[in-house]
């Protein structure tokens, strides 16, 4: 699995040198961070629909798209998909109370 999102975020790095006209991707770098976080709360909404709606096939599609618009995000940021997926694997085992009474403020 995450031999998809290191060659997603591969890609994704290629596009911070393209052009805007010739790459969406290069579009949405170029626009800067708040048009990433748009598009972002845009795909977050869609998915949540889609799951409203019960459709599993809506659901994937919607949750792709997020995905892809939140790694565009850490791309943006100097990050990638291995700082998530450390993180997650920092936190297996871990309670969720107790993992969210142990972060920082």
């Amino acid at each position: 699995m995450s031999d998809i999102l290191n060659k997603l975020a591969e890609i994704l790095e290629q596009r911070k040198q393209a052009d805007p006209e010739s790459s969406y991707v290069a579009g949405l770098y170029s626009k800067g961070l708040d048009a990433i976080l748009k598009k972002i709360g845009e795909e977050a909404t869609e998915t949540v629909m889609a799951a409203k709606d019960g459709q599993a096939d809506k659901i994937v599609y919607e949750t792709a798209d997020l995905w892809f618009h939140t790694l565009v995000l850490l791309a943006s940021q100097g990050l990638g998909p291995d700082d998530v997926l450390n993180e997650l694997d920092r936190r297996f085992g871990i309670s969720g109370i107790e993992e969210k009474a142990g972060r920082k403020q």
